[in-house]
């Protein structure tokens, strides 16, 4: 566990990084919302109750796939069951859950995101929500695996949101490409007597095909 002690603190610094642009883009407030990445089978994770901006090299905090702390003394997130859920059943290396307002407005109106924008496409297909559980529970993390099936992204009932990607930038950006759009949802369907209009889902297929390969240059 500790033969990487270079990779593990590079890897520490851009977790904390990523949880202090939570904060600063506006998706938590306060302590809320944990970020994670994964090493191997260590998993480093912000510690439960610590403000983000008091967060240093020191403040290491990792557990295993079973969730038995291997390094740090700081107890680490109470939405543990979740990440670990993630990282069990993808091949995901990095996961940013947030308590996004337009995102958990959202999650207590619908049942799944209406597809208002192509970047819907990018996250695998209409993000769902996830039934309501309480927070930090097994429960929940099993209605997240539910509404995560072929996604990268959900929404939690009456409480935010969690995004996956291969590595902490690819998971922030995915968690705010879900609020963006939730925000847009929100605007466009507040105006009395309007219905946005919806992507069809060949018109989401043919979207998320062109993004599979933005950004190459091969």
């Amino acid at each position: 566990m500790h033969d990487h002690p270079d990779r593990i603190a590079e890897s520490w610094a851009e977790l904390v990084d990523t949880a202090r642009r939570t904060v600063a883009d506006g998706l938590v407030v306060g302590t809320s919302g944990n970020v994670s990445c994964r090493i191997k089978d260590l998993i480093l994770v912000t510690p439960t109750g610590v403000p983000y901006d008091r967060l240093g090299p020191g403040d290491i905090t990792a557990v295993d796939l079973e969730g038995r702390q291997i390094i740090g003394s700081l107890r680490p997130t109470s939405e543990l069951p979740m990440h670990l859920a993630v990282y069990r059943d993808t091949s995901a290396t990095a996961v940013v859950h947030t308590h996004a307002p337009c995102a958990t407005a959202v999650s207590t109106l619908v049942t799944e995101l209406p597809p208002v924008h192509y970047m819907t496409g990018a996250l695998g297909g209409p993000v769902r929500v996830a039934r309501y559980a309480l927070y930090g529970t097994d429960e929940l993390a099993s209605h997240m695996r539910e509404a995560l099936r072929d996604r990268t992204a959900c929404l939690l009932q009456n409480h935010g949101t969690i995004a996956y990607g291969d590595g902490l930038g690819q998971a922030l950006d995915r968690t705010a490409q879900l609020e963006w759009m939730c925000r847009v949802w929100l605007a466009a369907s507040s105006l009395p007597g309007h219905t946005p209009s919806l992507l069809s889902p060949a018109q989401l297929d043919e979207a998320r095909a062109k993004l599979d390969g933005y950004g190459r240059h091969d």
